[in-house]
């Protein structure tokens, strides 16, 4: 019997991360990501990719109306900022003390608190 292959691959961020744009309109910006779409390969970050929105009047929004909304970014264009020194960083896995993999920083070496 053949094993069954995960569905979604791994991330290099997490929702709760402080990251950068490195490409596209938003490039230099940084912020919190605010929700991860691992099946779309896209995140939602705080003040990046800030999209103007039509909402139409309904009974929860009488007035409808023009809103500002963080649109989902590709994570491709994202990189985590090292929470050591604050720079942009490229991030590995590898087992702990305890033995349990986790994200650290390919600049610094050191380990990425999750959260």
């Amino acid at each position: 019997m053949e094993r069954k292959k995960n569905k979604q691959p791994k991330l290099h961020i997490r929702k709760g991360d402080t990251v950068k744009v490195i490409s596209g309109n938003s490039k230099g910006k940084e912020g919190v990501v605010l929700e991860v779409i691992p099946s779309k390969l896209r995140a939602v970050v705080e003040g990046v990719n800030v999209v103007t929105k039509h909402v139409k009047p309904s009974a929860t929004n009488p007035e409808g109306g023009i809103t500002k909304t963080e649109a989902a970014i590709h994570i491709s264009n994202l990189m985590l900022k090292d929470p050591a020194t604050g720079e942009a960083t490229r991030t590995g896995r590898k087992a702990d003390d305890k033995g349990k993999l986790q994200r650290y920083s390919k600049k610094t070496g050191e380990f990425i608190k999750n959260g």
